[in-house]
């Protein structure tokens, strides 16, 4: 009798334990996929906002944005633009009017991405975590009020960056974002409106 006692308790102790065990995961199984999602998209978003940057500069130059990776890294890294001095015009009593004076030209690397440790241009292109997949990227014009606006719109799904997650998880994630209509991962930029804002700000 005792025996079978003893049996018993070790059995409802092995099912006690084992029950914890998934109560457990079942609570830290999202608590681990939201600190990992987290950590992707911050390191996304960064890359997102250097791409932002990039773009600027681009359209500062030609009045347009690009939706070419190769045009927009071949300028990142041949591209100058000019260092400009601003003073007072010496003729104007009023003081409200300026020369811009050249006093030469820097690489648009150098100005935006200088002292920027073990930093590849390349690199720009490719979503982080997702093994050598490329943002999508695209760029046009839109009309507002009868005149051509230059847009772009850089995006990351996040079936590439959550890759190696938690796959089920990945994707409850990208469903509950259709279900509301909001894109399934970080976009920058728009091609339906003029705007540069990210999705996650």
């Amino acid at each position: 009798m005792n025996l079978k006692y003893s049996i018993v308790k070790v059995v409802l102790a092995v099912i006690i334990i084992v029950l914890a065990y998934f109560i457990y995961e079942s609570i830290m199984r999202p608590v681990r996929f939201n600190k990992a999602t987290t950590a992707r998209e911050v390191k996304v978003v960064s890359r997102l906002i250097d791409l932002r940057t990039s773009e600027m500069f681009f359209k500062r130059q030609y009045s347009t944005y690009t939706g070419n990776f190769d045009t927009l890294i071949n300028f990142l890294t041949t591209g100058e633009i000019p260092v400009v001095k601003i003073i007072p015009d010496p003729d104007d009593t009023t003081f409200s009017k300026t020369i811009n004076d050249t006093l030469g030209f820097v690489k648009v690397a150098d100005s935006l991405f200088r002292g920027r440790q073990n930093f590849s241009i390349d690199s720009l292109r490719y979503v982080p975590y997702a093994g050598g997949v490329e943002f999508e990227i695209a760029s046009g014009t839109i009309d507002r009020g009868g005149i051509g606006v230059s847009v772009y719109e850089i995006k990351a799904p996040y079936a590439a960056f959550l890759y190696g997650l938690d796959r089920q998880l990945v994707v409850n994630l990208i469903k509950s974002k259709e279900d509301i209509e909001h894109y399934p991962g970080m976009k920058l930029g728009s091609m339906q409106e003029p705007s540069t804002d990210g999705n996650w700000e």
